[in-house]
């Protein structure tokens, strides 16, 4: 199974970017896909997840301004970012779930970096 996320890069703040992660070498389409970030000095920290029966779920700090999807049929998950903010630089990951839930494994990739100026 192979993650691999693309879309990250630099922008102003106010501006947006747009994620996405495939997922590859791995049967079930539907299963649990997320993000995560960690900041420089910082832990890991949940970003958003879409889950098996299309539950999503935000972190507090991302809603309203974050939204995730995927398209099953590629097996990609995307994250739209809006009114980007400095405190969201940060590396992103995707982390897919071996499972409708979000939680248990999961394959993760190798992270993306997304640079945020004021």
């Amino acid at each position: 199974v192979q993650v691999v996320e693309s879309g990250g890069g630099s922008v102003q703040s106010g501006g947006s970017l747009r994620l996405s992660c495939e997922r590859s070498g791995y049967p079930y389409t539907r299963h649990c896909m997320g993000w995560f970030r960690q900041a420089p000095g910082s832990e890991r920290e949940f970003v958003a997840s879409l889950a098996g029966d299309g539950t999503t779920a935000y972190a507090d700090s991302t809603k309203g301004r974050f939204t995730i999807s995927k398209d099953n049929a590629k097996n990609t998950l995307s994250l739209q970012m809006n009114s980007l903010k400095p405190e969201d630089t940060a590396m992103y990951y995707c982390a897919a779930y071996r499972g409708d839930y979000c939680d248990g494994y999961a394959y993760w990739g190798k992270g993306i970096l997304v640079t945020v100026s004021s």
